[in-house]
């Protein structure tokens, strides 16, 4: 097994603990934020959606976004991605970028017109999710061109690039995908579309995507895997032929804790990742398919990762598998970082299962604060 190493942050002293609000226990691993604890997940799944569902709500409030995917009974359904939102007239889609008028869906962004999003040159080799397995970590001298989509379909309350949500779509100027594509210089190397996610607004990433292939760029995309499985399908070829990743974040394997962290389902993640997966020995070099988890302290324990490992292992065991250090964010700030014991007994879980390629990185946020 490989090590575990790096700078333990030993800054962080914990206080109190989170409380949960089932079975009244109070530990430094439960956040207060969610207001239930892993266990209560597994053992009171309705109890702890319930409680979870209003936590989600509360946090959109802050940023005018509909607390729940709108399912208005005469309502315009976007299929976009997985939440497949019926919408109003005058209202908004659960990301925020549809609504409709005069009785037909009006797409605010993410259409090849009109992207929400910044980017900027990021000199390779970087801190990909993929970096130790991706093509563009042996290219120093050149950049990725990192696009940060403005917009997502899930709600993780630990995420840790929320600053998004408080761009406006309807006020910002926006990114045409030819604008984007035009970006692309002698020295880029690879494109990587995140954010936020892709998948809010996927026919502009695509639109870019192809434009940028056409000039020899690989393309990468980082995503939760939630978009329409004809939209990823195309994202995943489009990563084939240009000798790009696709690198799904998988936030948990058991539907209710995916429920409770991001405040929807994980179906049709795990749908589009077997899929893409079966396509992963048409390239295997570098690997067409990666899936990483964040180790959010007291939520993806070993048992978890072992769980998301041993079905990524059975659809493929060469798949590459990132586990992801924690740092408190958002409304999960009140957790501590991922501890090295934490990241130790992740890796050896993702092993034990079969996975043959496991890596943990962001070393730097480890922690000596807690053992499993």
């Amino acid at each position: 097994m490989e090590s575990v190493v790096g700078s333990p942050n030993r800054g962080r002293e914990l206080k109190g603990g989170g409380w949960c609000c089932i079975c009244n226990r109070r530990s430094y691993l439960i956040s207060d934020a969610i207001g239930v604890c892993a266990e209560c997940i597994g053992t009171h799944p309705d109890q702890a959606v319930r409680i979870a569902e209003s936590a989600h709500a509360q946090a959109r409030l802050r940023f005018a976004l509909p607390p729940a995917p709108p399912r208005a009974a005469e309502g315009v359904r976007c299929g976009l991605c997985a939440r497949e939102c019926l919408i109003a007239e005058g209202d908004l889609g659960y990301c925020g970028l549809q609504t409709v008028r005069e009785g037909r869906l009006k797409h605010l962004a993410g259409t090849a017109d009109r992207g929400i999003l910044h980017w900027y040159r990021d000199p390779l080799p970087t801190n990909c999710v993929a970096d130790w397995v991706c093509s563009g970590s042996h290219q120093p001298g050149f950049h990725n061109l990192a696009v940060f989509y403005a917009s997502c379909t899930l709600d993780c309350l630990f995420c840790q690039n929320w600053s998004f949500r408080e761009v406006s779509p309807a006020s910002s100027r926006g990114t045409t995908a030819a604008q984007l594509a035009s970006a692309a210089n002698p020295s880029t190397f690879c494109v990587c579309f995140f954010g936020g996610d892709p998948a809010s607004q996927m026919p502009h990433a695509l639109a870019a995507a192809q434009a940028l292939a056409k000039k020899g760029v690989v393309v990468c995309w980082e995503t939760a895997g939630t978009a329409h499985p004809k939209l990823m399908d195309r994202a995943v070829q489009i990563s084939l032929e240009t000798g790009g990743c696709v690198k799904f974040d998988l936030k948990a394997y058991h539907e209710t804790l995916h429920i409770v962290l991001t405040g929807a389902s994980n179906r049709r993640t795990l749908d589009n990742f077997a899929r893409a997966a079966q396509r992963f020995n048409e390239r295997p070099n570098p690997p067409l398919v990666v899936a990483s988890t964040l180790l959010v302290p007291g939520y993806n324990d070993a048992s978890e990762v072992g769980h998301i490992a041993r079905f990524i292992a059975d659809l493929n065991p060469d798949i590459p598998y990132a586990l992801l250090g924690f740092a408190p964010r958002f409304y999960m700030s009140d957790l501590p970082c991922t501890s090295l014991d934490h990241a130790a007994k992740a890796e050896a879980a993702a092993r034990t299962a079969g996975l043959a390629n496991v890596h943990v990185t962001n070393r730097h946020l480890l922690s000596d604060n807690y053992m499993m």
